[in-house]
């Protein structure tokens, strides 16, 4: 699998110096047509796990596999100029060794052409972040809530509600940047404590579910542009309806077709007019 050709896109050392300064924009994208749409819009553009459940139907993230994110991640990176692309090491594919993360951190880059992973863990995953900064991988970290972890934390829940939450995810993300990480998303963290944590960190937080004060925000972009009509998390703000106006062209759709007024004359392939004779 060949590498794609790179324009000039954000880099790296442009993220981590966003630290303070105009706030990163940062959405998720899964395929080559919606990072076409988005690219144009963010600094950011973040191949997140969560496709497992966005496009696959899965309960959680925990069925995906790194082919998927690779194949994923290619897609995006295809569909884009000039966002940077971060694809999310899925569950499995890092948290035995570093050796094992450097080997999925490897094919990641080299296979989809991408700027970095991401990957969950705090003062666990240190040693890990280390590994592969060290050896030239660029690593997002992720703590607070991490959905790769959602069964030993029974659920998806809010982070930070006592003190020593509050101190853990504060201990995860100073451990994970000072391990070489070039951001750290902070994600459904009670608000006062992911304030504090951007405070306290020297590189650029991205919340989601967080604090206005993070240095950037990211968000599902399903979420944002209403995809899904019977889901809202608390976090979300929905900038547009596309899930209903959707339902609404295949219900119209149908109807022309069941009533025979699709395909009309102007959509099909008629022979040409013979010509006339003498002509």
């Amino acid at each position: 699998m060949s590498t794609p050709v790179r324009g000039k896109r954000i880099s790296i050392p442009q993220i981590r110096g966003r630290k303070g300064g105009d706030p990163l924009v940062c959405l998720t994208a899964y395929t080559t047509p919606m990072a076409r749409q988005l690219d144009p819009h963010v600094d950011l553009l973040l191949v997140g796990d969560s496709l497992g459940m966005v496009l696959y139907g899965f309960g959680s993230t925990l069925p995906v596999t790194l082919e998927m994110m690779i194949a994923h991640g290619a897609a995006v990176v295809r569909g884009s100029e000039r966002a940077c692309v971060i694809v999310d090491m899925p569950f499995g594919s890092y948290e035995e060794s570093p050796l094992q993360a450097f080997r999925s951190a490897a094919r990641i880059m080299s296979e989809t052409g991408a700027s970095g992973v991401k990957l969950e863990g705090g003062a666990e995953m240190a040693e890990t972040v280390r590994f592969l900064t060290q050896r030239g991988i660029p690593v997002c970290g992720h703590v607070g809530l991490m959905p790769q972890a959602v069964n030993l934390a029974g659920g998806f829940r809010a982070t930070g509600r006592s003190e020593e939450e509050a101190r853990r995810v504060m201990q995860d993300a100073q451990a994970v940047a000072e391990a070489g990480a070039f951001a750290v998303v902070v994600e459904g963290t009670l608000e006062p404590v992911a304030a504090a944590i951007t405070a306290a960190v020297p590189v650029p937080t991205i919340g989601i579910g967080a604090s206005p004060a993070c240095d950037g925000q990211i968000l599902v972009a399903e979420d944002v542009f209403g995809l899904f009509s019977d889901f809202k998390p608390r976090f979300v703000k929905r900038y547009a309806e596309l899930g209903a106006q959707i339902a609404a062209a295949a219900a119209a759709y149908a109807e022309d077709v069941r009533a025979r007024r699709f395909p009309a004359p102007e959509h099909c392939f008629l022979p040409k007019p013979a010509p006339r004779a003498g002509g």
